[in-house]
């Protein structure tokens, strides 16, 4: 017959049946009086068993911080690293409410090399709220994309997707679109291209008119460059840029045509603008309506491409060589081309001694800066155009 236990094991017993939940206690519950020795050393092993099985669980649900959250997320060192560096309050943030955000984003498909590219454009992207309204937002964006792997690439672009108000940001932009004769097949690629789109977008009844002005028509590839283009802009930002050119001896039908074969031209800096017409009148000797023909003109890059080739040009002249670069035509093809023909055509095709000297030339007029360029303040006026 077996020994009734004596109080030491009985105290030992309750030392490990505290440590479970009440819920589990219930279940285990024993009357001490009747119970035999080796009835309490069974339920002691269970007792240790189900702990373990508690401490366990705890461990997997509650993490101890983000590095180990980020890692069972798959996160490589590198890429915590990368993580970290962008967004420093990232290593103290809570860690059960980053492992779900991050499980929203798997449930999208997107992996640890889409989060450090997120991260990197959007650093405080994982400090906003992205649960609400979630299921309705992305079961709508996945329409509006037309799959999950394209709206997964939209987001890498612009994370924010997953942030903004879908009834009063999101759903009003894409019926505005609609509405002015886009369709959603035609804003998809307006929305990778222009990340800021949807927040940006206004168009009223002055920037409804500058679109008409432009005279394209919606049956046009370009007509939705044009509307888009001009709904992200400010007003006051397509008046300045009209205006420019207007110095330059245009009318403003002639500006607003150029504007509507050539959309593009609108996210084009003033400065920018400014200084090619001066370089095309002013050193080329051309006539200023040259760009309604060849806006190209106006998208080279001064400094390396349009100076460099015309000071080129003049030194091949001097040097009595053949092929010059002389007159419209031929210069407007240098500047067309592309680095690697324009040397081969225009330099290598000499003879040794005179192909040195013109690359000579070549380097130290690209080596050349813009005057005052390091010491030039940046003024931030917001979004570009």
């Amino acid at each position: 017959m077996e020994s009734k236990p004596n109080p030491l094991l009985k105290l030992r017993f309750f030392t490990s049946f505290s440590k479970i939940r009440p819920p589990v206690q219930s279940l285990l519950f024993i009357t001490l009086k009747s119970a035999t020795y080796s009835t309490i050393c069974q339920a002691e092993a269970v007792v240790e068993e189900i702990t373990q099985e508690q401490a366990n669980n705890y461990s997997d649900n509650h993490p101890k911080n983000s590095t180990e959250v980020l890692k069972k997320w798959g996160c490589s060192d590198s890429d915590i690293t990368k993580l970290f560096a962008r967004r420093p309050t990232l290593q103290k943030a809570d860690a059960l409410n980053l492992r779900f955000k991050l499980s929203v984003l798997n449930e999208l498909g997107l992996n640890s090399d889409d989060l450090v590219k997120i991260i990197n454009c959007r650093p405080r992207f994982l400090s906003s709220r992205i649960n609400i309204c979630f299921e309705e937002r992305v079961d709508f964006l996945i329409k509006l994309f037309g799959s999950r792997e394209m709206l997964c690439k939209a987001i890498v672009r612009n994370p924010s997707l997953l942030t903004y108000d879908l009834d009063k940001t999101i759903k009003p932009v894409v019926a505005l679109y609609e509405q002015v004769g886009i369709s959603r097949h035609d804003l998809i690629p307006m929305l990778m291209s222009r990340p800021t789109l949807i927040p940006r977008t206004s168009l009223n009844d002055q920037k409804m008119e500058y679109i008409s002005r432009t005279q394209v028509s919606r049956a046009s590839k370009m007509y939705k460059y044009v509307v888009t283009l001009i709904a992200i802009s400010r007003i006051e930002t397509i008046r300045e840029k009209v205006a420019n050119l207007e110095k330059f001896g245009m009318s403003e039908d002639e500006i607003w045509s150029l504007f509507g074969r050539s959309p593009l031209l609108l996210t084009l800096s003033v400065d920018k603008v400014q200084r090619n017409m001066t370089f095309v009148v002013g050193t080329m000797k051309m006539p200023a309506n040259v760009i309604l023909e060849y806006p190209f003109l106006l998208f080279n890059n001064l400094e390396a491409v349009m100076k460099p080739r015309v000071l080129l040009a003049a030194k091949v002249q001097d040097m009595g060589l053949v092929p010059e670069i002389k007159g419209l035509p031929a210069i407007l093809s240098a500047l067309r081309m592309n680095e690697k023909r324009f040397l081969k055509v225009f330099i290598h095709c000499h003879p040794q001694d005179a192909a040195d000297e013109l690359m000579a030339v070549y380097k130290t007029a690209k080596g050349i800066k813009r005057l005052a360029a390091t010491s030039r303040k940046n003024i931030n006026k917001g979004f570009p155009f």
